[in-house]
């Protein structure tokens, strides 16, 4: 079972609050930036990070499915977020590669870009990769099992 965490009733907890007022939360960050973009109209970037296998694609869908929940427009934002999984399994076509810490570890970043009408709307979106390194390590550390392709 997953845990309840992710709720629409957590995102109606979150919705309009101070950042500071509930526990910390990912759908707290996107209220945040998602309220200064549209009442104080400034620009906002989510930087999601980690190693491989950390959760950032979940955590980029959590950002979004908080989006579409709380605009008026949520089709438009599923929709990014429906290319961002459609695209995973293109990109690591492209050549993984195993590593001590992971099996399948990525080679590429990619920069989401959601643009929101003056009312705070969406109205487009696009997805860039960019490719990370050009080349992986040409010799196994003595720990490393495995091949870099």
């Amino acid at each position: 079972d997953a845990l309840p965490i992710y709720t629409p009733e957590k995102i109606e907890q979150y919705r309009n609050c101070n950042f500071f007022e509930l526990k910390p939360h990912i759908y707290a960050i996107a209220d945040e930036a998602y309220q200064a973009l549209r009442d104080r109209d400034q620009d906002q970037c989510i930087l999601i990070t980690g190693e491989s296998g950390a959760g950032k694609t979940e955590a980029s869908k959590l950002v979004m499915s908080y989006v579409a929940a709380v605009c008026n427009k949520g089709a438009e934002v599923n929709q990014v977020k429906e290319q961002l999984l459609q695209s995973n399994p293109v990109l690591e076509a492209f050549g993984n590669a195993k590593t001590l810490r992971n099996d399948n570890s990525s080679r590429f970043g990619k920069y989401m870009d959601i643009e929101f009408d003056f009312k705070g709307e969406p109205i487009g979106g696009v997805i860039t990769n960019y490719l990370l390194e050009k080349s992986r390590v040409v010799k196994h550390l003595t720990d490393e099992i495995g091949r870099a392709h």
